[in-house]
């Protein structure tokens, strides 16, 4: 009795809920709106074609299987089991697309300089022929053999969807790695395959004899079964491509899109789909991409974070934290004080161009034109209409501070010298690239509406906590910044004596790295909280983004209290401690869900 509810109950609702409980934390209010609406039009579109099935009796269900509810003929449980296969399919290419940024996968196709875009026209053809004569061919053979009709039907329902779907999502369809596209598809495809045997060897539901083919793909399964299911998962993944198809446009181009609610209408979202590609502008979608493979490179920590934001505040947090990672790049790998000298006054005067009020785009290109293209790809992005300039010029002084390092006689008047002095130089740094980010979070919240007063504790708590970070990294890289002659540990605080030996002089910076990181772990404490106060939708991206940076200083502290090396194995480039990926990826999870590690 009721077979076909017992197969929800063992096969399809415990893979649900295991997909909610993985990606639960990871969801943000598009996500929401992507499932309700591919539910809406998945069910919708298929309950006229399996009761018009059911009616013709293509297939059947025996009465003593099913609970007896129906809706147009259809059981409940097959009702259910639309929804429960679009929730698990878009759920699953939910999750598998979380660290893509989806906006560097599109491509102006009338642009020469996009060789790329260039070549993706021919794909959009091939796949509309085929998909074309596809949808065709069930007309065509309206009249053939009665055996081939539950295929036809199947072809005729899915294939002019599949048309529109490949015209409005190819070009990510074709460029995003296999396994955001195809995988969402072959997985939860191979897994109904299984179910659908196992419920067709039962009888739970059956295909009419003449209607069939008689292929099997193997034993008990149909082979217009084994189709059905290979479609519509395609229909769900390619659907769920296209919304974020859309979404990508709205984001990536405001220049046609100036202001884009948290959840678009369907009609906006049509109206970015048919955007004509000539119009996608080509060098911010090369700066975009720029942008990202540095954020990748040079900070995995916030790499990781970054896919927890959604909308044009993930694009605008990574062109900052690109554009400090760019810089930090070009001053601090200067072969001399001179040249870094001369890149701090480059950025001064692009800075200077950008803030000016009137924003003259002769002087901006001018300010650009020392630096190498992809810096200067990068730079032109950086969203100074939404950010203040007093925290980026700060930055700068934290550079100056580092050029001090290789100044004649550093040696002995290091410009660390004081705890003081280092307290600057960390607010420099990164508290001005905490306060920044949470610039750029108040800025897109799509809700508003904060008071002024929080918002200032809350940018203040920003502040503080970028300090902690970079605390944390200075601990870290004490071994690799002594191999280029930067201490950052305060100069008062070492013994100036000759007599210290070299086990003497090791066990001292170790204390020093262990009193700098228990700074930061006590300003870590007393602010994390205002992480709670922070709009909804970018909380938990803060979080992933903290957490994941403190979780180096927490396995630092680890190998400090078991007597381990603090420069560990299998630790980042030069030497430099870090954190296993699996580890980051469990820890960014757990933070989602709520959980704070120990201060």
């Amino acid at each position: 009795m009721y077979d076909y509810a017992i197969v929800h109950l063992v096969y399809t609702v415990p893979l649900a809920t295991a997909l909610s409980i993985i990606l639960g934390p990871l969801l943000t209010r598009r996500d929401v709106y992507k499932i309700c609406f591919l539910q809406i039009v998945a069910v919708s579109y298929t309950i006229p074609w399996d009761s018009y099935l059911i009616r013709n009796r293509i297939w059947t269900y025996p009465q003593d299987v099913i609970i007896g509810p129906t809706l147009l003929d259809i059981p409940a449980e097959e009702v259910f089991f639309f929804h429960i296969q679009t929730y698990i399919t878009t759920c699953l290419q939910i999750l598998l697309n979380k660290s893509v940024l989806v906006a560097t996968y599109l491509h102006n196709e009338a642009d020469p300089r996009d060789p790329v875009g260039r070549s993706l026209l021919l794909g959009k053809r091939a796949g509309q022929l085929i998909l074309a004569l596809l949808a065709l061919g069930p007309i065509l053979l309206r009249d053939g053999p009665k055996e081939g009709q539950y295929l036809r039907l199947i072809l005729a329902w899915a294939c002019p969807v599949m048309y529109m779907l490949w015209t409005f999502g190819y070009q990510l369809l074709l460029t995003l790695p296999w396994t955001k596209t195809w995988l969402p598809i072959a997985a939860p495809t191979l897994y109904l395959w299984v179910v659908d045997t196992l419920a067709l060897q039962k009888g739970t539901w059956s295909i009419e004899l003449g209607t069939k083919l008689g292929i099997h793909v193997w034993p008990h399964l149909e082979i217009e079964e084994a189709v059905f299911f290979l479609l519509t998962n395609t229909l769900i993944v390619w659907g769920s491509t296209a919304f974020d198809n859309a979404m990508a446009i709205l984001d990536a181009f405001p220049e046609h899109f100036a202001v884009v609610p948290g959840t678009p209408s369907p009609i906006l979202m049509f109206k970015a789909l048919f955007l004509p590609t000539l119009k996608y502008d080509t060098a911010r979608l090369e700066g975009l991409q720029n942008a990202l493979t540095v954020l990748a490179k040079k900070s995995r920590s916030f790499y990781l974070a970054s896919g927890v934001f959604a909308g044009r505040l993930r694009i605008d947090l990574i062109l900052l934290y690109a554009f400090c990672r760019v810089a930090d790049d070009l001053i601090d790998d200067a072969p001399s004080v001179e040249e870094a000298d001369k890149w701090v006054q480059h950025f001064t005067r692009f800075l200077d161009a950008a803030y000016s009020s009137k924003r003259d785009p002769g002087r901006l290109q001018a300010s650009l034109e020392p630096f190498p293209s992809k810096a200067q790809s990068i730079l032109v992005l950086l969203p100074t209409d939404k950010l203040p300039s007093g925290p980026l010029y700060s930055l700068l002084d934290g550079f100056r501070m580092d050029m001090k390092f290789f100044a004649k006689g550093s040696k002995d008047e290091p410009p660390i010298q004081t705890f003081v002095d280092l307290e600057r130089y960390a607010s420099c740094v990164a508290g001005t690239i905490g306060e920044l980010c949470l610039n750029l979070v108040y800025y897109h919240d799509p809700d508003g509406g904060t008071r002024d007063e929080l918002k200032h504790k809350c940018l203040a708590a920003g502040f503080q906590m970028g300090q902690a970070l970079q605390y944390v990294n200075i601990v870290r890289d004490v071994k690799s910044d002594a191999v280029v002659a930067r201490c950052y540990i305060p100069n008062e605080w070492f013994d100036k004596s000759s007599e210290a030996s070299a086990d003497a002089q090791a066990t001292e910076i170790l204390r020093f790295r262990r009193r700098i990181l228990d700074t930061a772990f006590k300003i870590y404490a007393d602010n994390r909280d205002a992480i709670e106060k922070l709009p909804y939708y970018a909380r938990g991206g803060i979080r992933v983004a903290v957490e994941s940076y403190m979780e180096i200083g927490r396995v630092m502290r680890e190998r400090m209290r078991r007597g381990q090396p603090l420069d560990f194995a299998g630790s980042g480039k030069k030497g430099r401690a870090s954190v296993p990926k699996s580890r980051r990826i469990r820890v960014g999870w757990w933070t989602m869900m709520g959980w704070r590690g120990p201060a």
